[in-house]
C-alpha cells in the first residue's frame, strides 16, 4: 500500500520570505502567486478607492480605505494571508503596522484573467466565512460588478454604466464607467 503524497502547507513566514517584488496570497496553506496588475486594473482600483475615500471624508466616517498591496490576515492562524485590491476597515482595533487582523468590512477585487477563479470562488467563500460584510467583484471583461451583501444574504449584478450602491453606506453609489 502506498502512502498518499503529503502536500506542503505554507505559512505566512513563507510569504514574508518571498523575493522582493514577488507577490502571493496564502489560502489554507497553499500559495497563489499574483501577476502584476495591468494599467487598466490600477486605474479602476485608484478610481474606486478615491470615490470611497471622498465619501468617507465628506461624511466624517470612521472607516479607512486600503488599496493593495495591503495584508489581510483573515483568520487567527498562519495559513491565510490575502491582499485584496481594496479593503475598507471600520474597526481600528483590527489594524496594526502589519495590516488587518480579521475580516475587513468591505472588500473589492478587480478580476483579471489570471485571478478569476480566485475572485469568483475561493475568495468569495473565504470572505463570506470570515465575516466580511460586503464583497464586490469588479469584472472589466464583463463590464459588470457583482455585489455580495453577506449581512443581507443578497447578490446583485450591475453594469459599469449603472450606479452601484454600497451596502455598508447609505448614500454611496459608484458608477464605474
Amino acid at each position: 500500500m502506498n502512502a498518499l503524497k503529503q502536500e506542503k502547507l505554507y505559512t505566512i513566514e513563507d510569504i514574508y520570505a518571498l523575493p522582493d517584488g514577488e507577490r502571493a496570497e496564502l489560502v489554507d496553506g497553499q500559495i497563489y502567486y499574483m501577476a502584476p496588475p495591468s494599467t487598466a486594473h490600477q486605474r479602476l482600483a485608484n478610481y474606486i478607492s478615491t470615490e470611497i475615500n471622498l465619501y468617507i471624508r465628506k461624511n466624517q466616517g470612521k472607516c479607512e480605505v486600503f488599496p493593495a498591496p495591503f495584508a489581510v490576515f483573515l483568520n487567527e492562524d498562519d495559513t491565510n494571508y490575502l491582499e485584496p485590491d481594496i479593503s475598507v476597515i471600520c474597526d481600528p482595533s483590527k489594524l496594526d503596522e502589519k495590516g488587518c487582523h480579521g475580516a475587513p468590512d468591505w472588500v473589492i477585487e478587480i478580476a483579471s484573467p489570471s485571478s478569476k477563479t480566485m475572485d469568483y470562488y475561493t475568495k468569495l467563500f473565504k470572505y463570506r466565512a470570515s465575516g466580511v460584510r460586503e464583497y464586490w467583484i469588479v469584472d472589466p471583461a464583463k463590464k459588470a460588478v457583482l455585489v455580495y451583501s453577506f449581512e443581507k444574504d443578497t447578490m446583485g449584478e450591475y453594469a459599469f454604466n449603472e450606479s452601484v450602491p454600497a451596502g455598508i453606506y447609505d448614500g454611496l453609489f459608484i458608477k464605474i464607467e
